[in-house]
């Protein structure tokens, strides 16, 4: 945890993040064509209001910038050795006066290195990262195109590399910084010719490399950038770029061409930036905190000076005014927000904020855990329109709980879970964070005192389950149920009171087409998300639990074989089902088709008759009397009707709407019939 002195605003990233914020729709799309191709296929399966609903959400969702910060440490986790309280650190921390940030994106502060120029580092550590890639060698002739901040920092690295450096740019003043930093420079601007000034540049032989740090929708820094490069020179793209590529000019010189991932080793591999997990150095020589210690040795050692890239200087307060500065015509290079020294650390640590007046006590006060995507689209608005009054929402950086708390009308937003607990103004806890931490929450809701409802999983473990069994036995009068919403819609409904007056088996046919999601994703960490049958595939399992209303008596789960085009095996697979009273059933979990086919489709067969609803927007009948079709203008999966029917059952002091007992049977097959694919 660190208190904020300095952060950078990054000229290029935030530029485009706030431009297009204050984009139209129509602009946003033009950006986006594969995003909108998504979203037409979405429209197609899940229907144009589901998906309007779904996009609209998703673009009013704030996004926290900032990703160069500096400033004091207040505390440490404790996994954490390496740091301890007093450290001035450089991390990779948002805009805010107080960030929580992972050990190896945090690196230590020379004493000689003041604070704005430590605000750099991890700027400054792109463009080191991509001189790794094109690995430079004492005297090599490297061209670096776009001279913005990461450029310049990137064209006094190679100079202390021993490079000799020529800089391209359109903007005079860049243009004669990158001068003073001992680089020759070019201006296609003022009329310079970039291939004849390279071509002298290189003495006529090529430039070696060519690092490329422009943000330009055409093609003609990368096409400039093959011309240019001898016979096998190197490209390293850092910034965006068009990359409408000619074979010729890569395939005659034998180019190699690479693109450049942010501050190096490390970035996005969940194991290292948030599990804490450090790559061996015998084999990883530079990660991206060694990145980070390494910019700073320069910075220390006076290589690497960037006071003079420093435009701007705004107090935090004013911060507004310098994010219009980054989008306006007026120049700018630096812009550094500045955080008042010596704030009441009670102040800077609180860790809940009221947004509204707070409603009088009554039954259904609700506190959220989590605030998410799903729970701020669906969830919060269920059980607002179910009559809940919604008290404390809480997530764990808190940006996302003050911006749908705000949205939805809760009284406070916070970061404090156990203090919500222990809230005695709230009776009625739900739980929707990341499946790892439902038991904890659960057991610690319901030894509150707490009515529970916990969206799905209800838990990972077998242990887990037995404790939340003891532990809601015990409490009789507190009501626990799942998220399991596919009881509630309406087709669902009619489904079950077609299939009630038939007291003879049946035959069920579930196909999930799931949709891929990486194997790097968490909720393919068996630890963390518990894998997909657990994570998602319980829904399907209490649907026909549902249907066939008997107990689930044997289950028998097989998943696509071992091969090397298949990362994951556990998601694509069939679990059989047989229940008490005869009937069958087969759920198809497949993550490998294609997303223009409709996602769940269920298929029911019994008396010569049959069922079938697709996608829950149409529910077909064949052989019923009185019966043949119910189709829907939207899609309903029964979320808004699920919460309302648990919001009235706390109200009324009714049952749960779903029985505990089919909870935990529909949880312990679900456990097994995951166990069963990784065994």
């Amino acid at each position: 945890m660190i208190a904020t002195r300095y952060s950078l605003v990054s000229a290029g990233t935030e530029r485009m993040l706030v431009s297009f914020g204050k984009a139209s729709l129509l602009a946003k799309a033009q950006q986006q064509p594969d995003r909108v191709r998504e979203v037409v296929q979405k429209a197609r399966t899940d229907g144009v209001a589901a998906t309007a609903e779904a996009v609209l959400n998703k673009l009013n969702e704030p996004m926290p910038l900032g990703y160069c910060n500096v400033g004091q440490v207040l505390a440490v986790g404790e996994a954490v050795h390496d740091f301890k309280a007093g450290d001035r650190v450089a991390s990779n921390g948002r805009h805010a006066e107080v960030v929580s940030v992972p050990k190896n994106l945090c690196a230590k502060v020379p004493e000689n290195v003041d604070d704005e120029l430590a605000a750099f580092t991890v700027l400054c550590a792109i463009g080191l990262q991509s001189i790794r890639l094109a690995n430079p060698t004492l005297g090599e002739n490297v061209v670096v195109t776009g001279l913005g901040l990461i450029g310049l920092a990137t064209v006094q690295l190679l100079r202390a590399q021993g490079c000799r450096v020529l800089g391209i740019d359109l903007d005079p003043r860049r243009l004669e910084l990158a001068r003073a930093f001992g680089a020759e420079v070019v201006n296609p601007g003022a009329g310079g010719d970039v291939l004849t000034a390279a071509a002298a540049f290189s003495r006529g032989a090529g430039v070696d490399a060519v690092i490329i740090t422009a943000s330009t929708k055409s093609s003609d820094p990368v096409s400039q950038a093959a011309r240019m490069c001898r016979k096998r020179g190197r490209i390293v793209l850092v910034g965006v770029t068009g990359l409408e590529l000619s074979r010729a000019d890569f395939y005659e010189k034998e180019l190699s061409f690479q693109v450049s991932c942010s501050y190096g080793p490390g970035r996005y591999d969940p194991a290292y930036e948030e599990g804490g997990h450090d790559y061996p150095i015998g084999f990883v020589r530079w990660t991206e905190q060694r990145n980070f210690e390494a910019v700073l040795d320069l910075m220390a050692s006076g290589a690497l000076n960037v006071a003079p890239l420093i435009s701007h200087r705004f107090p935090l307060e004013r911060a507004e005014d310098a994010f219009a500065l980054l989008t306006s015509d007026t120049p700018s290079l630096g812009i550094l927000l500045e955080y008042q020294p010596g704030q009441p650390l009670e102040r800077l640590v609180s860790r809940t904020v009221p947004l509204a007046a707070a409603p009088a006590p009554g039954k259904s006060s609700v506190a959220f855990l989590g605030a998410g995507n799903y729970a701020g689209r669906v969830l919060i608005p269920a059980f607002k329109a179910g009559g809940a009054t919604l008290r404390t929402i809480v997530s764990g950086g808190g940006v996302s709980a003050v911006h749908f708390g705000s949205k939805h009308g809760f009284a406070e937003a916070s970061t404090d879970g156990a203090r919500a607990l222990e809230d005695k103004n709230i009776d009625t806890v739900v739980i929707a964070t990341r499946h790892d931490l439902h038991a904890r929450q659960v057991l610690q809701a319901l030894r509150a005192g707490k009515h529970v409802f916990c969206e799905k999983p209800l838990c990972l473990t077998f242990d887990e389950l037995s404790e939340i069994e003891a532990e809601a036995a015990l409490r009789p009068n507190q009501l626990l149920m799942i998220g399991f919403n596919r009881r509630f819609a309406p087709h669902v409904l009619k489904m079950k009171s077609l299939l009630a007056p038939l007291a003879i088996p049946k035959s069920f046919v579930m196909t999930v087409n799931a949709g891929d999601i990486p194997a790097t994703h968490w909720t393919q960490d068996p630890r963390v998300g518990g894998g997909r049958i657990i994570g998602e595939g319980c829904h399907f399992i209490d649907l026909l639990r549902h249907l066939a209303g008997s107990q689930i008596v044997s289950h028998h789960a097989i998943a696509l074989g071992s091969h090397s085009g298949v990362a994951v095996s556990a998601d694509k697979t069939s679990i059989s089902l047989a229940f008490a009273d005869g009937s069958t059933g087969v759920i198809h979990y497949l993550a490998n088709g294609h997303k223009g086919f409709p996602k769940e489709r269920l298929e029911v067969f019994v008396a010569g008759r049959v069922l079938q609803l697709d996608n829950f927007r149409k529910l077909r009948g064949w052989g019923w009397r009185g019966f043949s079709e119910m189709s829907l203008w939207r899609q309903d999966k029964g979320q808004a009707a699920c919460a309302a029917a648990f919001v009235a059952a706390v109200k009324n002091g009714e049952p749960s709407p779903i029985p505990l007992d089919e909870i935990l049977e529909v949880s312990r097959v679900t456990i097994e019939a995951a166990n069963a694919l990784i065994s």
